[in-house]
């Protein structure tokens, strides 16, 4: 195991009826910036909850944050905290609204004119205190409710980078696996698979005698291969929406990230498909981690053979059947979740259209994975595969 440090200050209430606790979290003379998406928390009752609990304080909304948040949109929130005295955010709504809501909270704090360097130069996040927020969790998928990280992306470059700062961990988050219930099912299967490849970056990628985090990941990766499905046959089982909840906040915390190696890969590469094909940011991790883990086969065997036999039973055969049976069988957990359909011609997406993302990949000269072997020819084979 390698030497780490874990640092994690959210208070979490889990379950029913915890919105509540808002009003004890929150300054009573706090002027608060409620930020949320598209408006179904209106139709939920979500956002009447949220406002009771905030009682007498000062509130502005800020709505209309999308999916994968635009900065676009986002920077649009500055001038409102500062010519309404703004001193705390409450975000409600999923990692979108979270993750915009964390760029709002730093963006508000940095001196800097061009807001845009926070995601160009993620170190400059650590050079200054954000503004407190605190956020209600309404879907299950990315964990940003207990971590300090974020995406955004810009619309006018179709680009999509990450920053995080210690000081961008929510004060407070409410998870009430409830407030989960409307959503769609293609949402809950993109939350389901999200949190399933969370675990995987931090986890298949090549043993340091991790016990314990090893078996904390296998079990977040045998509880969501055992709910997903279900979840899509019964989609208001309470048992199952909990199990979920408390999954996605667990594969993105920190905790299994301790003294293991990362790869982070895949998600890298679906933000491009995401940003540039606007796919949704689960599928594009489902269509791209199974050729990935092919291409990276030699790196990854040792782990896969273990991924196999403790999350998926696969016992017999030599090392290199039981690893490409692995993949196999997390590609078929991928094609339940999407009903068959992970390709990227599925979505109408040709060979033509993917050479801008290998070619941002050289001019990046980026080099992920655990070892540092995927480069752009690696983007590029793994992509063609994915058609």
């Amino acid at each position: 195991m390698n030497s780490f440090e874990l640092y994690n200050p959210v208070r979490v209430f889990f379950g029913e009826g915890q919105v509540a606790h808002i009003d004890e979290q929150i300054p009573k003379d706090a002027r608060v910036l409620l930020t949320y998406g598209g408006g179904s928390i209106h139709r939920t009752g979500v956002y009447d909850a949220v406002r009771h609990a905030l009682g007498a304080r000062y509130v502005v909304d800020f709505g209309g944050i999308e999916p994968n948040p635009h900065y676009e949109t986002l920077i649009k929130a500055l001038p409102i905290i500062a010519s309404e005295g703004i001193n705390f955010i409450l975000a409600v709504g999923g990692g979108s609204v979270i993750d915009g809501t964390k760029f709002i909270a730093a963006a508000a704090q940095f001196s800097g004119v061009d807001k845009w360097m926070l995601l160009q130069n993620p170190k400059l996040a650590d050079t200054f205190v954000a503004m407190p927020f605190g956020t209600v969790l309404t879907l299950a998928a990315t964990g940003s409710e207990m971590n300090n990280g974020a995406v955004i992306t810009r619309a006018e470059t179709q680009e999509k980078f990450a920053f995080h700062s210690t000081t961008t961990f929510p004060r407070f988050s409410i998870v009430d696996p409830t407030y989960t219930l409307s959503l769609p099912l293609r949402q809950v299967a993109n939350g389901v698979v999200d949190a399933f490849v969370h675990v995987i970056e931090q986890y298949l990628t090549y043993p340091v005698n991790a016990y314990v985090q090893d078996r904390f990941a296998e079990g977040l990766l045998q509880t969501l291969v055992e709910i997903g499905p279900a979840l899509l046959q019964t989609p208001n089982d309470m048992v199952l929406r909990s199990n979920l909840s408390m999954s996605a906040m667990l594969a993105l915390n920190g905790w299994i990230a301790t003294g293991v190696p990362e790869d982070w890969a895949t998600h890298l590469i679906g933000h491009e498909l995401t940003a540039l094909f606007h796919l949704d940011h689960g599928l594009t991790l489902a269509i791209v981690l199974p050729h990935l883990l092919r291409d990276q086969f030699q790196y990854k065997k040792a782990k896969l053979v273990q991924c196999g036999e403790r999350v998926f039973g696969i016992c017999g055969g030599t090392e290199d059947e039981r690893a490409s049976r692995t993949i196999d069988a997390i590609e078929q957990f991928f094609l339940t979740m999407y009903e068959g359909k992970i390709r990227l011609t599925d979505y109408g997406i040709a060979h033509e259209q993917l050479t801008e993302i290998w070619e941002r990949f050289a001019a990046r000269r980026w080099k992920l994975g655990e070892n540092r072997t995927i480069d752009a020819a690696a983007v590029q084979r793994i992509l063609l595969a994915a058609l």
